[in-house]
């Protein structure tokens, strides 16, 4: 098998065998030794929480407003379900040693075909979730600054603008290590926004006097793609195996991750229901007077998330664009395409600037293909394991065929909504 940095046509090999000639079960992996990277345990589990964590923490008391307090324990059952197709990515991975990315794994199990399937979802649910982040600066930047704005341009238009001019630096670095750094300062941000939140509560007289209601069955599709859209990570994971320098503790670096962000995620989901029941908005922020400290904090810190994640969740798609446009060219067509990636998402944040029914749309259609089925999939074509009949293969098919209901169910709904609010009735 070529490098994927060679080629985007690739052919697959089997390494099946053990040195001792015996074969390689699922359970029996090996690690990518000859391929591994530089980033330490602690900077793989920043990448890895920054990933996960981020604008969905803004959008789980909306959701959990959607389905009622009931739909918190769909939220655990995607968390744990998603956690599990993680590890399937990495068992993937360990099975052929010459895998390094996302599409790689689709190549390896359907072929040609799997691979444009793979990159086709993973890049278009990166890109769209890369636009909106730009969608949520302008909207909390406009919260902030109601007044700024003319007549030729809106204020959420010019910050949306400016913001497109400050991710673009961090899009230009090329190594994982320092995007480490960057990553760093949006897990704290994090938690410092779940505190925030939670002292505009208790210090500044909002308080938690919403009860909620027990379950609402309208709302269950929108509250799970938007959960889902919480987990769509997963197109990232390889790229962090393969940046890691020890690859045998990536399952200890995934069980961190979605341990600290699925109970982020849960604290931030009660809070937010607690404090503005149904009258939540998409971003929780939104809720907040912008006369109170505490609140300028929030937003604020809601500010420096998306900033500092941008360029980790792009760079499958600039490593993608690379790979194809730049054999034999020089650094500055580099810089080129990367910027045009930036331009590109500040254009549609621009045109299509719904977050909340964007986010729902990626939730429903790419998070749950790219985080939930294609890892099923593609793990059960590349271990055998669809061959034999056994419990792990009936928890697979399971979790493929209510994936696939969720798909259908979810994305009908987010598009109906998106209607809905462009031809109003």
């Amino acid at each position: 098998m070529k490098a994927a940095a060679d080629s985007d046509d690739l052919t697959v090999g089997i390494p099946l065998l053990a040195d001792n000639g015996e074969a390689v079960s699922a359970h029996q992996l090996r690690p990518h030794n000859f391929v591994s990277g530089s980033t330490s345990f602690f900077k793989t589990c920043f990448n890895g929480v920054n990933a996960l964590s981020g604008v969905g923490i803004l959008s789980v008391p909306y959701a959990l407003s959607s389905g009622g307090w009931l739909s918190l324990i769909l939220f655990f059952l995607i968390a744990g379900c998603t956690y599990y197709t993680s590890l399937l990515i990495k068992r993937c991975m360990d099975l052929d040693t010459n895998i390094q990315t996302y599409p790689d794994i689709g190549e390896r199990a359907f072929g040609s075909n799997g691979r444009r399937i793979v990159s086709v979802t993973m890049n278009v649910e990166l890109y769209l979730v890369a636009t909106g982040f730009v969608i949520l600066e302008g909207d909390n930047l406009q919260n902030l600054f109601p007044a700024v704005g003319g007549d030729f341009i809106t204020g959420k238009q010019a910050f949306v603008l400016i913001i497109g001019l400050i991710v673009l630096p961090t899009v230009w670095l090329d190594n994982m290590a320092i995007l480490s750094y960057i990553s760093a300062t949006g897990v704290v941000a994090s938690f410092l926004l779940i505190a925030s939140i939670l002292w505009s509560a208790v210090f500044d007289g909002i308080g938690f006097h919403e009860q909620g209601t027990l379950f609402q069955s309208s709302g269950i599709p929108t509250a799970i793609s938007l959960y889902a859209f919480c987990y769509c990570a997963h197109p990232v994971f390889p790229t962090m195996y393969t940046s890691m320098r020890n690859q045998k503790q990536f399952s200890k670096v995934l069980l961190v991750c979605f341990l600290v962000c699925t109970m982020s995620y849960a604290v931030m989901a009660v809070l937010g229901y607690l404090m503005f029941g149904s009258e939540v908005q998409s971003q929780v922020t939104l809720n907040l007077p912008t006369n109170r400290v505490s609140s300028k904090v929030a937003i604020y810190t809601t500010l420096v998330n998306p900033l500092a994640k941008y360029a980790l969740m792009v760079s499958p798609i600039v490593k993608a664009l690379e790979r194809r446009f730049l054999v034999g060219r020089s650094r500055r067509w580099g810089i080129l395409i990367r910027t045009a990636l930036v331009a590109s998402t500040v254009f549609v944040a621009l045109v299509v600037p719904f977050f909340g029914y964007l986010m729902s749309l990626v939730g429903a259609f790419l998070s749950v293909t790219a985080s939930v089925i294609l890892p099923c999939l593609c793990y059960m074509k590349i271990s055998g394991i669809y061959v034999r009949i056994g419990s792990e293969l009936m928890v697979l098919c399971g979790i493929v065929v209510v994936g696939g209901v969720v798909l259908v169910v979810g994305t009908y709904t987010a598009l109906l909504e998106i209607l809905n609010h462009l031809i109003p009735s």
